[in-house]
């Protein structure tokens, strides 16, 4: 597995990315050799600790945002790896199919968490809607006036499907996708 940190707001030693570095390690088992982990680091104010592991490979993205209050990098860390794994093995069927299936354990008891896994995706309603074009300003207030989470809608500029969402920590996102050929 390749890593690559980033620290915003903080500056850390070697021994915080070494122990990253291991816990994540530990993952290695469910990835192919072609994986890669990108972990950011950053304090906010009041001196929370936030740890972002993202982490890429066959075709999958899995993510985790943890954080710990009073400088406690480890123990973010070691949430964020813990929550990922759990996301493995609550989703190991389906998994196992795009990741590597020999790195999936049999089904035991696990030690210190137990996980169900999801037999199947429920869904329990069904909307449709028309995608109109629009700009991402105009999606945002769209979404605040409908008072939700995200809005998907074309854009005026290329055409292409996007989604604005607002963010946990404050602000919006643009999803911009991409067209295959």
């Amino acid at each position: 597995m390749k890593y690559t940190y980033a620290c915003k707001k903080v500056s850390l030693n070697d021994s915080i990315k070494e122990y990253a570095e291991k816990k994540i390690s530990k993952l290695e088992r469910y990835f192919r050799e072609d994986t890669t982990a990108f972990v950011t680091f950053s304090v906010e104010k009041d001196h929370l600790c936030t740890v972002e592991i993202t982490i890429r490979g066959s075709g999958t993205l899995l993510r985790a945002q943890t954080e710990a209050p009073d400088g406690d990098m480890r123990g973010a860390i070691d949430a964020a790896v813990g929550y990922i794994e759990r996301q493995i093995l609550k989703n190991k069927t389906r998994l196992a199919k795009r990741l590597r299936s020999e790195g999936f354990p049999p089904p035991a008891p696990v030690d210190d968490f137990e996980v169900a896994e999801e037999k199947e995706f429920n869904i329990v309603r069904t909307k449709r809607f028309s995608v109109k074009p629009m700009s991402a300003e105009e999606a945002i207030l769209q979404m605040n006036l409908l008072d939700h989470d995200f809005f998907v809608f074309r854009s005026s500029e290329d055409d292409s499907l996007c989604i604005v969402y607002q963010r946990k920590n404050g602000g919006y996102g643009l999803i911009v996708t991409d067209e295959e050929e």
